[in-house]
């Protein structure tokens, strides 16, 4: 069995290897930066740490939206840093077999940013390898004290 995060973007559902990520937090306001990387929201105050919010929509070639209240903040571990990745929503957790998830490698059209895909009874889940899909978006802003705690 295999531990899945399960997020939506859209109508569409997504998945994260359960270990990558730490927490879920309800949107907060995100700190715009001057010339930010593609696909950089901007940064959050977590608890003192500031983390660099990345858009989802953007890695992975979605049409763009504003970020509305009702949206989420996945804290996430990638490449060692921490970091947010803005979504609509989440489903939660979820076990699945591995017999039940199609690899990437047996897809005719792969995405690079894929793992695998899980079958369920109302539709597919796409499994991203989390790694893959930020290295493009990235830009780790270290971890600093602030003054503020915008985000719990």
């Amino acid at each position: 069995m295999r531990q899945l995060f399960v997020l939506r973007l859209d109508h569409q559902r997504y998945a994260l290897r359960l270990p990558d990520v730490e927490r879920v937090l309800r949107m907060v306001e995100i700190t715009a930066l001057p010339e930010p990387p593609p696909g950089v929201l901007g940064v959050i105050n977590v608890q003192g740490r500031v983390l660099t919010v990345i858009d989802l929509r953007h890695c992975l070639h979605l049409p763009a939206r504003e970020v509305e209240p009702e949206d989420v903040l996945i804290l996430v571990s990638a490449a060692g840093a921490m970091l947010a990745l803005a979504a609509d929503g989440v489903e939660g957790v979820t076990d699945w077999p591995e017999e039940g998830i199609i690899p990437v490698q047996e897809i005719r059209a792969p995405s690079p940013y894929l793992e695998g895909v899980a079958k369920l009874a109302d539709g597919l889940v796409l499994i991203f390898d989390l790694g893959r899909l930020l290295r493009p978006a990235t830009t780790v802003i270290p971890s600093a004290p602030a003054g503020g705690d915008s985000a719990g």
